[in-house]
């Protein structure tokens, strides 16, 4: 560690992330890809007075308190929130900052390429090459749906639900959305008529108590039959089990998962069906993104820690 204030890095971040806060702060960092144990990240907590941390690293009371009252500031490398205990930030006067805009595209991006390759089958056509099952080019074999023409469902339009809606009105869909606050714009509607109408229904909202398992039983049977569910969103706001059975009964046509509701376990019925696609959590991985979340969380560490100012992205109310 150098000098400055203390600041731990529960994870290995992006090169250029990493010289920074090296060159910046007295740096506690895990070097490995593979999240700090609850106990050893407590443990190095202590006495720091920044924590730079995942969606997988709990910021709850516990952890606040391990840290000590020197803690100033946690910057986390995402943009949802739920694995922060805001208020027991705010009653510690520690001030959160986030990363905001920078992964909008990136997500967005990977909500589209999801729904195409479940849409055209890529996925299941390069699983069945890599099994060695036998297939010709002939008129009928694993006939797909082209996105032009379809009705997407965006459930969260705010900026990465409305970056998906427009790929998705560039590809010739039409655009349908649903949100917490209505914004008046062309193709709003109620969650419900959105549910009986999508061809996709893609979801945006960030996990909240609401938005648990919004996507439920009997959102699935609201759905039309041939449609299909896109998560980049948090895996909890679907009931796993629920879709899966689901998927199993026809219920829906199929789905596409990026995230998933016991991270990185997955509900072993899903890796069973071929109607289902999915990612290891790769909506902000590009390089790019990553890199740029990380001095995001950098820029909060240091106006804390050496201007002694607000963040311009810290958590608004945090």
């Amino acid at each position: 560690m150098t000098g400055g204030p203390a600041v731990l890095a529960s994870r290995c971040f992006a090169p250029a992330v990493r010289e920074r806060l090296a060159a910046l702060f007295a740096l506690d960092e895990n070097t490995t890809e593979d999240p700090l144990p609850r106990g050893e990240l407590l443990r190095r907590a202590a006495g720091k007075a920044g924590i730079m941390v995942t969606p997988v690293d709990r910021v709850d009371a516990e952890l606040l308190d391990a840290a000590g009252p020197g803690l100033r500031v946690v910057a986390t490398l995402s943009v949802g929130l739920d694995h922060i205990d805001l208020a027991a930030a705010r009653e510690r006067g520690v001030t959160v900052g986030y990363t905001p805009d920078v992964l909008t595209h990136a997500t967005a991006e990977m909500a589209i390429a999801l729904m195409l390759s479940l849409l055209r089958r890529v996925t299941e056509g390069d699983r069945r090459i890599r099994r060695g099952r036998p297939w010709a080019l002939t008129p009928n074999f694993m006939l797909g749906r082209g996105a032009a023409g379809l009705v997407f469902g965006c459930v969260g339009f705010g900026r990465i639900g409305r970056a998906a809606a427009g790929i998705a009105g560039a590809l010739g869909m039409e655009v349908v959305h649903t949100s917490r606050r209505a914004t008046g714009e062309p193709g709003e509607c109620t969650f419900g008529e959105l549910l009986a109408r999508a061809d996709v229904v893609s979801l945006h909202c960030p996990l909240t108590p609401d938005t648990r398992h919004l996507i439920d039983a009997a959102a699935l049977r609201a759905m039309r039959p041939d449609a299909v569910l896109v998560n980049t969103s948090r895996g909890a706001v679907v009931d796993e089990a629920a879709l899966v059975a689901a998927l199993r009964d026809g219920v829906i046509g199929g789905a596409a998962l990026d995230v998933f509701e016991d991270e990185p376990r997955v509900h072993p019925g899903l890796r069973d069906l071929e109607n289902v696609v999915m990612a290891p959590h790769l909506g902000s991985a590009t390089l790019t993104t990553r890199t740029a979340m990380g001095m995001l969380c950098v820029d909060a560490l240091e106006d804390v820690l050496l201007r002694g100012r607000e963040p311009g992205n810290a958590v608004p109310g945090g």
